[in-house]
């Protein structure tokens, strides 16, 4: 049934018709309609960020977290500017946002009045500026509907003046759920099927979208099926338990130990993720002649994108997994899986105990090393905790002494822009209050976005930001080397003498953040690391633990 209304009530009626609980945002004059309106909907709880970056950082982790479309509202052109590199990254990793802002009135077309549709339309689904109040719930109905669908992604709806001050009869229907659980081509399983029966040495190398598709438990029983070596691409969801006795860890062609590794595979079988898809140039095409790629995706356009592949398969994770479980226990010879699966277990143990060798000559150095640091963390957090991982250079310490089982133990920042950590981290937070949820997070990432540590204490998102503080955008220093060495083949890389990427000027996160009303400690010895995430646990208060560490290039 219609009612009469403005259009300014009919996007907060389409907010609670759409289930929404948060605004994510920073506002501006142009938006005041809509925040004048918000003592009305007490359902609605604005958390006000004071830079963009921030706003969408907590869409993002909080739509991740929760499986749902999140709301983003910003200001006009400028703040919808600030917000467009973790839109980019929102875009390019399938995040569900609907994200808005507020334009002039529609007659000042030949003054000011910002395209601001045109503007963000490189980093959405979709873009649309609206200047009547009666298109207001259509459209709206509309976006969380294309943000929900795959390919996932942010979806923008600018609102003129005109169209939040109009008054017209609107129809308050929310979007419904789009069932897009592709299915398999049989052909396709079937081709899988025979080229991995046939395999001699194949892995799994999975992504993302097999968490997104809830799969890993088909993951899992596909690779001990076959006894597969598994990798994770990239990994900012947990798509395989890294504790698994068959779980290699993160694949990167960035590190030659994994491209040299890539080459004793002759069978890759790629879940849910873009193939090979990296930040340098290692050539058209990565694997040999003799190599065959499987490639399982739910987005099309995605599966043979980027490298030649032999059977490629466009179909929902879960389900393209489960048709190769249907038919690939007749075709395998257990003898081979046993030896190939002893083989892994193997080669598993072995890389762990090179790591810890490798870290074990600094583990009593100060500044601490990463290691250590990570190591003294994962011992100190509470069980039930939510990590959220945007420790850049240090991920791979990281990720090795936090275990993760469940797609919501660890959440990465999975974007190329850095800055995402502390608004993911109070996303987090508001999709799980009842769980401990920690941000381990760069000094540089948390310089990017720090005007967040106001937002945790204004709004009393209570959790806990720890700090990888080695005084220097490490991660620039690391992928330098790289470049020089493996692109450039210099024989002397100087990466770590990288001009403007030592912080000279030393900042104080633990300073800044007390300033801000957090509790907060700077902590230089390992030993002190458990009893510091216990004050800060005990505190009940947002805190942050600037924990100083060796930023040395190995």
């Amino acid at each position: 049934m219609s009612e009469k209304m403005t259009g300014k009530k009919a996007v907060l009626e389409m907010l609670l018709a759409e289930g929404v609980e948060y605004i994510f945002g920073n506002p501006g004059t142009s938006e005041g309609p809509l925040v004048d309106m918000l003592d009305d909907y007490p359902e609605l709880k604005y958390i006000m960020s004071l830079q963009e970056s921030v706003a969408v950082g907590m869409a993002e982790a909080y739509a991740r977290s929760k499986k749902t479309t999140a709301f983003v509202s910003l200001h006009v052109d400028s703040g919808l500017a600030n917000g467009i590199a973790l839109m980019l990254d929102a875009l390019n990793t399938g995040t569900p946002m609907v994200v808005t802002s507020a334009n002039y009135d529609a007659r000042k077309i030949n003054e000011t009045k910002t395209d601001l549709a045109e503007l963000v339309k490189p980093v959405t689904k979709w873009a649309v500026e609206l200047n009547l109040p009666d298109q207001i719930p259509s459209v709206m109905r509309r976006a969380f509907n294309e943000a929900n669908s795959h390919p996932k992604g942010p979806v923008y709806v600018g609102f003129t003046a005109n169209a939040l001050e109009g008054i017209a009869e609107m129809n308050i229907v929310p979007s419904t759920k789009i069932h897009s659980d592709v299915l398999p081509n049989p052909e396709g399983i079937s081709e899988a099927v025979e080229l991995l029966s046939q395999a001699k040495n194949p892995v799994l190398m999975v992504g993302d979208r097999v968490s997104d598709d809830v799969a890993v438990e088909e993951a899992i029983e596909v690779a001990e099926l076959l006894g597969m070596a598994v990798f994770q691409s990239r990994g900012a969801e947990v798509s395989f338990p890294t504790s698994h006795p068959q779980y290699y860890g993160i694949h990167s062609l960035r590190a030659q130990k994994s491209r040299d590794l890539l080459k004793e595979f002759d069978v890759v079988l790629s879940v849910g993720m873009d193939a090979f898809d990296e930040l340098f140039y290692w050539g058209d095409v990565i694997l040999s002649d003799t190599q065959k790629l499987i490639h399982i995706d739910p987005i099309p356009g995605r599966v043979g994108r980027s490298e030649p592949t032999d059977v490629g398969i466009i179909s929902n994770c879960k389900t393209g997994l489960r048709a190769l479980l249907t038919e690939l226990p007749q075709k395998i010879d257990e003898k081979l899986v046993n030896a190939r699966k002893t083989q892994v277990l193997k080669d598993v143990k072995s890389s762990r105990s090179i790591y810890e060798s490798s870290v074990g000559a600094k583990w009593d150095s100060i500044p601490m090393s990463p290691a250590r640091m990570m190591f003294e963390l994962a011992k100190a957090i509470p069980e039930n905790s939510i990590i959220i991982d945007d420790s850049l250079s240090n991920r791979a310490a990281m990720r090795y002494y936090f275990p993760a089982s469940q797609r919501d133990d660890l959440r990465g920042v999975r974007g190329q822009s850095i800055g995402g950590g502390i608004g993911a981290t109070m996303g987090a937070k508001c999709a799980f209050p009842d769980r401990p949820v920690f941000g381990i997070i760069g000094d540089g990432s948390a310089m990017m976005t720090v005007q967040g540590l106001w937002t945790a204490v204004n709004d009393d998102i209570p959790c806990i930001f720890v700090i990888c503080n080695n005084g220097m955008y490490r991660i620039l220093k690391v992928n330098f080397n790289i470049y020089q060495k493996e692109i450039l083949h210099e024989l002397e890389p100087s990466g770590e003498n990288l001009l403007y990427s030592n912080f000279d000027a030393p900042f104080n996160l633990a300073t800044i953040a007390e300033g801000m009303g957090l509790y907060s400690e700077r902590v230089s010895d390992p030993n002190e690391i458990t009893h510091a995430v216990n004050r800060a646990l005990q505190s009940g208060k947002p805190s942050l633990l600037d924990i100083v560490i060796d930023g040395e290039i190995q």
